[in-house]
């Protein structure tokens, strides 16, 4: 049994009435934050710009207003494709005040990538930087239901026939007066991302507002906050669940500062932003510690107002958290999300990290690992699967357009995450993963099945199997065989840059194997776990 003392009991408090852009911004108006920093952006390009909390509450009421004046009613979607910049909580924020639902997007995403969630969300209005609308104002002829869009940044508004284009600044001052926030429920949509999906496709995860709510266990127990003053570095970008909420949502909502960056960025970026902003708490993924540690020289001397790191994405290895350790004096704590529930395992601060372990259920999350054929808990050190109270706030309301899917995975009461995991003596959680095929790369959750749709496509490829290759301990990449029709010419290496043409690039497979045939079930299912490189015929890497 577990010699540590319980959790605290966790109270959840859900009002009736909840929205997430107004909880971020407005609801700080008047209180001793209203003229704090909320965000800083360091651009490469445009330089550092910064917002406060009184100033994001008018851009995104501004941004609100500006929806209701095109006519974007409740619960429209708005697609968002920005990088990291002030445009980012304004639009992604301010749609929500509407009472629209936000879509964020990652600017990874090809054009026609773009173009398939434009046309699956049905969203009304895109919000996106000019430099990117060069390339995606031709790909979206197929998303009948959009006819607004805003641009953002530097640059010429280059306008299409049948759509109403407009500069993002220009229409922001353009409005006057603001009418109040939609009063949303708390269990109303809020926000629409896409994560890797078994068909081949993305499929759209829906929020309702409540999730904010849902993952204060984490703000209480993951990130360590302090009384005030806390000022947050964090490396991702906005469009990812784990960013959304770690480097936006939540430290706005407690009146905490913010800082991204934008632009090219190597071991040094980091420490050099966190000296500069004398941010106490960092945020980044195990590929981004294990950078800092092997590849610049930046001590604890560097960065006296560092206090807390926090990583998530893909298991953190022992080397790097004994070498950040040793080199910085502060530990990294670990946390295990998902799309669908964000992160509700954690190391905290309230018990000594046990490494390879992903921590504790955050209190409230009443996580139990379940058999699922009995649908009975499984007993300490033996494998369950992870399974989420489907009354728990911080899960997601349904998948988008898909009935069959939801019903799949939410049932019986419960979530069926699919991630399996096991308790030790202690109450420690062992994550396990999936057993399934989703491929964990650099942090990012890439689905097979995305990028064997898109090499099928193909004229030369009769067949192909998308897998992880671990080239060293805790770093996988993304690779593919192929099996190409007889008398194909095509090479290895048109094959890369047709992969890197028609996918993100952290999608794109970084190694194609030519294969003549793969390990199959008696079905014909390909075997994935024998894919390896024994059964290539020859191969070409990304240079």
């Amino acid at each position: 049994m577990s010699t540590f003392k319980p959790f605290e009991p966790w109270v959840w408090k859900v009002p009736e009435k909840f929205n997430i852009g107004v909880a971020c911004t407005d609801a700080h108006l008047n209180t001793p934050a209203a003229g704090n920093i909320a965000m800083i952006v360091e651009d490469d390009t445009l330089g550092t710009s910064q917002i406060t909390f009184t100033e994001l509450s008018e851009r995104t009421s501004r941004f609100a207003q500006l929806l209701r004046n095109l006519g974007v009613g409740d619960g429209e979607r708005v697609l968002i494709r920005l990088p990291n910049c002030l445009d980012y909580p304004t639009a992604f924020l301010g749609a929500m005040k509407r009472g629209a639902i936000s879509v964020p997007t990652s600017t990874l995403l090809t054009a026609e990538e773009v173009a398939y969630l434009a046309q699956d969300s049905t969203a009304s209005v895109l919000v996106t930087d000019k430099a990117a609308w060069a390339t995606l104002k031709d790909s979206l002829k197929e998303a009948v239901n959009l006819r607004h869009v805003l641009l953002s940044g530097p640059g010429e508004v280059l306008t299409v026939d049948g759509l109403n284009v407009q500069d993002l600044d220009a229409a922001l001052s353009a409005i006057d007066s603001c009418e109040p926030s939609h009063q949303s429920m708390a269990t109303d949509p809020a926000y629409l991302v896409y994560t890797s999906g078994t068909t081949g496709y993305p499929k759209g995860v829906l929020h309702a507002h409540r999730a904010l709510i849902g993952r204060t266990p984490a703000s209480t127990y993951w990130f360590d906050f302090a009384a005030d003053g806390d000022r947050i570095m964090h490396s991702g970008k906005f469009n990812w669940t784990y960013v959304l909420g770690s480097g936006l949502m939540d430290p706005l909502f407690l009146g905490k500062t913010v800082i991204v960056h934008e632009g090219r960025n190597d071991a040094n970026t980091w420490p050099r932003l966190i000296k500069k902003h004398s941010a106490t708490i960092f945020v980044g993924v195990p590929t981004i510690y294990r950078q800092i540690v092997q590849k610049s020289d930046f001590t604890r001397a560097d960065v006296p107002t560092l206090r807390h790191c926090m990583s998530a994405g893909e298991h953190l290895s022992d080397e790097v958290l004994s070498q950040w350790r040793e080199r910085f004096g502060v530990d990294i704590y670990e946390a295990v999300g998902m799309s669908e529930f964000s992160y509700y395992l954690c190391q905290t601060t309230s018990r000594p990290i046990r490494p390879g372990s992903a921590g504790f259920p955050q209190p409230g999350h009443k996580i139990q690992l379940l058999d699922p054929e009995t649908l009975q808990p499984v007993a300490a050190g033996e494998e369950g699967m992870i399974c989420v109270p489907q009354d728990d706030p911080g899960l997601f309301l349904k998948y988008w357009n898909m009935p069959e899917e939801t019903d799949k995975l939410v049932h019986d009461g419960w979530f069926f995450t699919g991630d399996y995991a096991r308790y030790d003596e202690d109450g420690y959680i062992w994550f396990l993963g999936r057993k399934d095929d989703i491929i964990k790369s650099f942090g990012y959750r890439v689905s097979p099945y995305e990028i064997e749709r898109v090499l099928k496509s193909h004229p030369s490829v009769a067949d192909c199997a998308s897998v992880g290759e671990e080239i060293e301990k805790d770093k996988v990449l993304v690779v593919a065989y192929a099996i190409m029709h007889p008398g194909s010419t095509t090479t290895a290496d048109e094959l890369l840059a047709f992969g890197r043409e028609h996918l993100a690039a952290y999608k794109a497979p970084k190694t194609i194997y030519l294969a003549q045939d793969f390990p199959r079930t008696k079905n014909g299912k390909i075997l994935r776990r024998e894919v390896h490189p024994a059964i290539a015929i020859s191969r070409s890497k990304a240079r």
